[in-house]
């Protein structure tokens, strides 16, 4: 009797691992993410400025050593407050002095209620950015109204802010994220990167490869060829990466380690407080996103750490 079991357990368990071996093939089969080697990232780069930037520099920044840099940084800056002698302008934007910067970044910023994170969020973003030699500039879109909160379409209109102002690339952020290794470089690629691709709360394995959210790089021509993101709540959350495929775009990622983040938890946020669970009329790339976009600006106020856009939608 005792064999019996014995025997019994023996081939649940290899059954067990059969299974995790070929559901471990099937979403690596599915796997569309093109990776980028470390010593091949400058060439994979989008060089390019926001057109109304100059730059008094006469040397190019060099990023060879940032990419290489393998420090991690102390999320203890979250706690603490900016040094000052960052040279950072009005509206959250900076640029290197001593060089001249290869590439200007757009942060664009979903946010509403979550001032404390936002706070520690500017804090450790403008001293991560100030290691890495770029032009940028952080956009914050609040929405303002009791409405469900709506991520995707803040991201659109903090785009359109950013095309406005010129910049070329665009990185979609959470303000509840924070990258760790100086080496992940705020720059697009020439083509679309998941950046937050290696997270603390998920085990530094991402669970989902088609959930292309969280910190995400696009150079500005490619969010206009696939009409941003969807205005609508309710549609599934791998609207944007099926924009993406069926444009023909391909997918980057960088190294696992180099793409490390950390997730800030909020104690106080509201189960309610989300774009999930709603029924929309599903509509096509091109009826919904940036040709879409409506919303009502309450204010943009230019404050020392970013740029704060106000709307209603």
């Amino acid at each position: 009797m005792r064999y019996c079991y014995k025997r019994r357990l023996l081939y649940c368990g290899i059954i067990i691992i059969v299974l995790v071996i070929i559901l471990h093939l099937n979403n690596s089969s599915q796997r569309t993410y093109d990776y980028v080697e470390k010593e091949n990232i400058l060439n994979n780069l989008h060089e390019e400025i926001a057109t109304n930037f100059t730059s008094s520099a006469i040397v190019d920044c060099d990023y060879y050593e940032i990419i290489h840099d393998e420090s991690t940084f102390s999320l203890t800056l979250i706690d603490g407050d900016l040094v000052e002698g960052h040279n950072i302008r009005e509206g959250g934007e900076y640029a290197p002095q001593d060089c001249k910067p290869k590439y200007s970044t757009a942060i664009i910023v979903p946010y509403r209620d979550r001032a404390e994170q936002l706070r520690g969020f500017l804090v450790y973003m403008h001293t991560f950015f100030h290691h890495q030699h770029i032009h940028y500039r952080i956009f914050v879109v609040e929405q303002v109204d009791s409405k469900t909160f709506n991520r995707a379409k803040l991201m659109n209109i903090g785009a359109i802010a950013a095309m406005k102002a010129g910049f070329p690339c665009f990185i979609l952020h959470d303000v509840n994220l924070l990258p760790l290794r100086p080496g992940n470089l705020y720059a697009c690629t020439q083509q679309p990167r998941h950046m937050s691709c290696s997270i603390n709360k998920y085990r530094f394995i991402f669970p989902n490869i088609q959930i292309f959210e969280g910190a995400i790089s696009i150079l500005s021509k490619q969010f206009k060829a696939i009409n941003g993101m969807s205005n609508e709540l309710g549609v599934e959350e791998d609207d944007l990466y099926k924009r993406i495929k069926a444009k023909g775009l391909k997918l980057y990622e960088f190294d696992s380690e180099m793409s490390q983040y950390h997730l800030v938890t909020n104690k106080f946020e509201h189960k309610g407080d989300t774009q999930k669970g709603y029924l929309s009329r599903k509509k096509t790339m091109e009826e919904d996103g940036l040709s879409s976009l409506q919303y009502t600006e309450v204010a943009t106020v230019l404050h020392p750490l970013f740029t704060h856009i106000m709307v209603d939608l």
